[in-house]
């Protein structure tokens, strides 16, 4: 599931507006340990520079913060007030910021960059080279800018999964339906549906619909290209069966060699 932006598309989606409460059932904050665990073994593999600094676009409810703010100084920035105010509860200590990953300027540089799944929002070539070109504006010489798409075009499959978790007082259980896309196509449309728990047993069903950007592998890699990095893509290491397969892809900044 991806954390919280709103899509490119335009669509205001419950999830990340007045149901952002809700969230930390969706995708409990432990659930993230293994896959932040990979990142921080990315960042320290391929940067030329000590790592030291992390800008998080597309944060969400700071799941992946949570884990790499151990070894990190962690900026987090995400379009949506709701999913910063989450964010600041579990990670008091990191700066938080307001802004759209397309268009956002802090005027200074990190050692890494991430945009996790929220990146999956970028629906058209355009919106997508913008986030990146964010991206590279903002990771020093030597620095990694890492990109995790939840699909490529070679790996989509349609389907269905569901999950949750029980909370204080409180449950939910989600389906997630993804359709397969138009042939030629670069999106694709998931229905999400929410059964939220009150403590008192009432039960209220929410929908969202979630278009999300699905280019090719080669796009990927030109896009990065193009925005100045060293392009990379490597595999997704995850004990989850649902992520075999999977790529990662990276942008390394040239320069920094030896850097302090």
């Amino acid at each position: 599931m991806v954390e919280g932006t709103e899509g490119a598309s335009g669509l205001a989606l419950r999830l990340y507006r007045d149901l952002a409460d809700w969230y930390p059932l969706l995708t409990p904050v432990e659930d993230y340990a293994e896959e932040a665990g990979f990142y921080r073994r990315l960042f320290e593999k391929h940067c030329r520079r000590p790592p030291r600094t992390l800008l998080d676009l597309g944060c969400g409810g700071g799941h992946n913060a949570a884990f790499l703010k151990a070894t990190l100084a962690c900026t987090l920035v995400d379009v949506e007030p709701a999913m910063l105010g989450i964010s600041r509860r579990l990670n008091p200590e990191c700066e938080h910021l307001q802004g759209d990953m397309r268009s956002v300027r802090l005027g200074r540089p990190f050692d890494c960059v991430l945009i996790h799944d929220a990146i999956a929002y970028m629906a058209s070539r355009g919106d997508l080279a913008a986030a990146i070109a964010t991206a590279f504006a903002h990771t020093a010489p030597g620095g990694v800018g890492m990109f995790q798409p939840d699909f490529v075009a070679e790996s989509f499959e349609p389907g269905i999964e569901a999950g949750g978790s029980d909370g204080a007082g409180r449950s939910l259980r989600y389906l997630e339906w993804r359709d397969a896309p138009t042939p030629g196509s670069e999106t694709y449309t998931t229905d999400m549906v929410y059964l939220l728990k009150s403590a008192d047993g009432t039960v209220e069903v929410a929908h969202d619909r979630h278009v999300m950007g699905l280019f090719a592998r080669a796009t990927w890699l030109e896009l990065i290209a193009a925005a100045g990095f060293d392009a990379l893509a490597v595999p997704f290491e995850h004990s989850a069966p649902n992520t075999a397969g999977h790529e990662v892809f990276l942008g390394l900044r040239p320069g920094g060699e030896g850097e302090a």
